[in-house]
């Protein structure tokens, strides 16, 4: 397995959610075992020595990796989830897309000063929703934040969006 075979396993689907939009689908890359386990192997190698104490995972495809990683690494998972899905009393912070408006929100409790954060999300575009995660990881004073993705579309330049003294590390660019 290697990065141009992961690469080739991401599908392509031209105009969704809306015409214009070429989404890439990580779908296809986690049917197969061989490249999820490479995916997960791979960022958990990168991110091994961080001391990681929190992973958080950001809806819905970003709970996907973001469990197995927080597993790999001995960490804990926090998901960050669309309005209304969380019981407990939350911070909210809303953005918007590249195709719409949304609302991401966390527990109050999840973190803690202490915690070193990964922040991972499948898919980094315009960046709306990686810097709605991190306005809300903000409010606890976390000192130590990392974010990852396994895809980062490049040319759409989302890394500009936020703060660039967060380490940002991407597995596959586009």
């Amino acid at each position: 397995m290697n990065l141009d075979k992961v690469k080739k396993s991401v599908r392509n689907i031209p105009d969704y959610p809306k015409p214009g939009i070429h989404f890439k689908d990580v779908s296809s890359s986690y049917q197969n075992s061989e490249v999820f386990n490479f995916v997960a192997s791979q960022i958990c190698d990168y991110y091994k020595d961080f001391g990681i104490t929190k992973v958080i995972g950001i809806e819905s495809r970003g709970f996907i990796l973001g469990g197995v990683l927080a597993n790999k690494l001995n960490a804990g998972f926090i998901p960050i989830r669309k309005a209304g899905k969380l019981p407990s009393d939350v911070y909210t912070q809303s953005y918007e897309l590249e195709y719409g408006f949304d609302t991401i929100e966390i527990h109050k409790d999840a973190l803690s000063k202490n915690d070193i954060v990964l922040i991972h999300d499948d898919l980094l575009a315009t960046g709306g929703t990686i810097a709605a995660a991190i306005e809300l990881v903000k409010r606890f004073n976390i000192s130590l934040v990392y974010v990852n993705f396994f895809i980062e579309l490049d040319f759409l330049e989302g890394r500009k969006r936020f703060n660039s003294k967060i380490p940002i590390w991407s597995l596959i660019h586009f």
